[in-house]
């Protein structure tokens, strides 16, 4: 899968893939990582690439040592599949996720 790169002039987490570009576009708030909309080209979909994104962000937020705010709907659901990312979670969301 393609590489993830912080693109934090224009706020979002890229990764390129036959020179189309996928992001999740992000804000931070009190130290938090606030992941706001992922977006995967159409001519990309049905690959996976959206999920592989995601968990990428996810896992840099861990990396980085950063608590995640999941407003984006695609990455809330993640979270609830793969639940080895609640932990990153900073506050829960109205639908469940903590």
């Amino acid at each position: 899968m393609a590489e993830l790169t912080d693109n934090a002039v224009l706020h979002r987490f890229e990764m390129v893939v036959d020179r189309e570009t996928a992001f999740v576009y992000y804000t931070l708030q009190n130290e938090r990582l606030v992941l706001i909309h992922t977006e995967v080209p159409q001519s990309l979909s049905g690959r996976g690439l959206g999920a592989a994104l995601a968990r990428a962000v996810l896992d840099e937020a861990r990396r980085r040592g950063r608590r995640v705010v999941p407003r984006c709907d695609f990455i809330a659901a993640l979270i609830r599949r793969h639940p080895e990312y609640g932990d990153l979670v900073a506050e829960p969301r109205p639908d469940g996720i903590q």
